[in-house]
This record gives C-alpha cells, structure tokens and sequence, in this order.
C-alpha cells in the first residue's frame, strides 16, 4: 500500500513543477490509436473552486497548443502488450505533438483503458467530539477507511472520497470548520492490474519523459462527456473504443463506480474479416464507411465494393449487400452492450436518482448504435461528445477524444485523492475485507 500511496504523491509533485513550467502533454495509451495533446497553462494555479474537497471544475485556463495521434502498436484489449512498440508510438505520438506546438516537454499525464478495474466502495468514520472539523480530521477519517484485501498484483489508481457527513448531515462537499461530533466519509476506489500500470511507467520512462498523473480512461471520459447535471444527479459514460469499452458511473459530481469490457471496435472488424473473408484493413474500411446496426429494406439493395488486389479477377470484384454488413456487425455491437448492461446492474446503477447513459469512444459513431443502445441499456441513451477546450484542433474535437480532453481536464484540475492529504504513515488504511458495491444508495 505504502509504495504506491508514494509514487502516487511522487507523481502529484512532478505535475505541480510541470503547471509552473507552464506545459505538460497529456497521452491517452489505446488499442487502436495513441493521441498526445500538449497543454500550455496560463500563469501560476489559480486557487481550487470553493465547492468543497476535491470536485471537478470547468475548463481551468489552459489551450492546447500541439495535437498528434498514431496508430497504436503493441497494445491489446487496452493494456500494453509488445512494450517496444508501443514506446516506439508514444514516442512518435509525442515528437508530432511536441513539434507543432514548438516546445520541447518533460512531463506526460497518461490514462489508461482495460487493466481489469474494480471498484470498492469504502466508508470511514471518525469522533471529533464537539470540535470544529480540520484538515487533520480529514486526513484522519480517510486513514480509518476499512481498505479491502485487493491482492498483491493490483495497485491503487483512484481513491478520492466521495461524501463527507457530520453527525446526520450527509452530502457534505467539504466539511471543514463545520462543528459536529462523528465525522464519516465515503470513498471510492480503483484498484487495476499492477502490470499495466508498470508497462506504462516503463514505456514512459524509456521515452525520457516523467510520469506526472495517471488516470482511468473510463473516469477522464466521463469527465468530458457528461454535462454537469449528470455528473451530479446519476450518468454512466460508456467509453466504446478500439480494444476495450469502458464503463464509469457519476454521482454528485464524483465517479462512484468504473469498469471495463475486454472487447471494442476491433472486435466488429474482426467479425467483418472473418466473415468476408478480407483483410483487417479493408474490413475497418468497409466499417467506418458502410457500417450500421439497422437494416432498412433499402440495404438489400445497397451494393458495396470490397475491391481488393490479389490479382483474381473474380475476388477482387466481389460485393456485398449493407443489410449482410450489417448482419455481421450487429450481433458483436449488441454483445458489447448486454456485457456493458451487465456491469451496470452489477454496480447499482438503478438506484440512482437518474439513469442517463452517454455514449462515447470512436466506436460509438456507428449509424443507428444510439437506437439499439436504448433498446439494450434502457430510455436515456444519447451519443456524447467531449467538451470543446480551446485551442482543439479540428481533427481532435470527436467522440474519439473523449479520453484525452478529458484527460486534459483531469491535468488541469485533479480531483482530490486521499495522497493528497498527509495521512500519517502508521496509518495507511487498514486492509479489511468489505466490497461494497451498492454502498452509495444507502448513503444519498
């Protein structure tokens, strides 16, 4: 616990000498793309917004002022699998970015996707008998926290606290200077698969750049898709990218819950591949071009050229109906969403006041996915996009950058985590076993 509480600290120190240089690249690690934003800040941190420890604040005063993406090697599922590769993309991703913004970069804050995620709901309590709450207090409270054994191979990425009560007011943002008598918090944490977490340091590193944040692609995607109402009443943001679809779900500002699906886009492509028997590349082509979810009796009709160059004549004039595109596509994309569906029961997310789903992720952008989602996941679907920051090129500003805007706004304004405070070192939450996941609906 103790070590990765430290790199984690290490890491919040690297990012504030990178906010008083005034630039820091942020680096969303995927399955089928690697995109790298640099972001110039303006001036020294402007002071935190006064609503409480820790929620999320609005575009904070950076631009970004370089924006490269490559195609991602090495990576499956969105964990690092081929380690040279993928430091090979970064590094490409990185050298584009750092040259059309002309300036050179030390520090990266990446996120990651996959990793196998799981979430805990954690609740601590403290007396303070009468006394007005401090910033001890706080530290205090999260340190008694009944941590859950989570196993050796995994490490902690997020531990933010969620809800603070005194005595019987709960939904307090920030109680400090409040006076009560037992002080009790709920937290949320993230724990992934400690490998995932080590590639990425790795490949980072041999990059000859410092690891100044590490987030979950699934929270930083929420943080740029759902408005601001959602994020407080109940939204889900389901992140559908090329390897892996992730899943985060908000609540009073705060992600209360995260996970992930093992499978994405690609998995349509391969199924178009097998199915049609071509190659991968054209099998993405015909996707992005042709691809849907719903035949209409027009489809039938619809002819698409496969083209292709093996030389027989024959095969490389075929076509195919949309409606049999469509035919093979379909039954992957309504997988995805039972599994998506499933993780979401699983996580209580009925019992929230508001049961918004947002769509997002390149793989979202399939005609017709916003239809057979609310079929799937329920009424309130809609397709999200992120929120626009200044200085996005044109190219960045789709559903595909979810994850690196959000990112972006995740390096401009991090949410509080318990490292942030100076919980004293004997005290390193205790390790109990205690998952909870439905935590949530007794507390608001």
């Amino acid at each position: 616990m103790g070590d990765l509480y430290d790199s984690q600290r290490a890491m919040r120190q690297m990012r504030k000498a990178a906010m008083q240089r005034g630039v820091v690249a942020v680096l969303d690690v995927g399955t089928s793309k690697i995109a790298c934003l640099v972001l110039r800040f303006d001036g020294p941190e402007r002071v935190r917004s006064v609503d409480g420890v820790g929620s999320m604040a609005g575009q904070s005063q950076f631009r970004v002022i370089g924006a490269a993406t490559t195609r991602s090697r090495g990576v499956r599922y969105g964990e690092i699998d081929a380690m040279q590769e993928t430091e090979r993309a970064i590094r490409t991703a990185v050298q584009a970015a750092q040259k059309m913004a002309n300036v050179r970069v030390d520090h990266v804050i990446a996120c990651l996707s996959g990793a196998r995620p799981r979430s805990y709901g954690l609740a601590g309590e403290l007396d303070v008998s009468g006394g007005t709450v401090t910033e001890q207090d706080i530290s205090q409270v999260m340190a008694n926290c009944d941590v859950p054994d989570y196993g050796a191979d995994r490490e902690v990425l997020h531990a933010q606290p969620v809800n603070f009560a005194l005595d019987n007011r709960s939904g307090l943002a920030d109680p400090r200077g409040q006076i009560g008598n037992k002080l009790t918090t709920d937290m949320h944490m993230l724990t992934v698969d400690a490998a995932a977490i080590q590639n990425i340091f790795y490949c980072i590193k041999r990059c000859d750049l410092e690891l100044a944040g590490l987030a979950s692609s699934a929270y930083v995607s929420g943080m740029s898709t759902l408005v601001e109402d959602e994020q407080e009443l109940g939204a889900a943001c389901v992140d559908l990218g090329g390897g892996s679809t992730g899943i985060s779900v908000f609540m009073k500002k705060h992600m209360i819950y995260a996970d992930s699906v093992r499978m994405g886009g690609d998995n349509v492509t391969s199924d178009i591949s097998m199915g049609l028997q071509i190659p991968a590349t054209t099998a993405e082509r015909i996707k992005t071009f042709y691809g849907g979810v719903v035949a209409t009796g027009m489809d039938d009709r619809e002819m698409i050229e496969i083209g292709g160059d093996t030389g027989d004549w024959e095969r490389d004039r075929r076509t195919v109906s949309r409606a049999e595109l469509i035919g093979i596509m379909r039954p992957r994309v309504e997988e995805i969403l039972e599994e998506v569906r499933l993780r979401l029961d699983a996580a209580g997310f009925e019992h929230l006041p508001s049961q918004q789903i947002v769509l997002t992720g390149g793989c979202s952008q399939i005609p017709g996915l916003d239809g057979l989602a609310s079929k799937i996941l329920g009424q309130q679907v809609r397709l999200g996009r992120p929120l626009r920051v200044q200085g996005l090129p044109q190219a960045a500003i789709g559903p595909a950058f979810s994850g690196a805007v959000g990112l972006s706004l995740f390096a401009a304004n991090p949410q509080d985590e318990w490292w942030d405070f100076e919980i004293p070192a004997d005290r390193y939450p205790a390790r109990s076993l205690k998952r909870a996941v439905k935590w949530f609906k007794d507390n608001w």
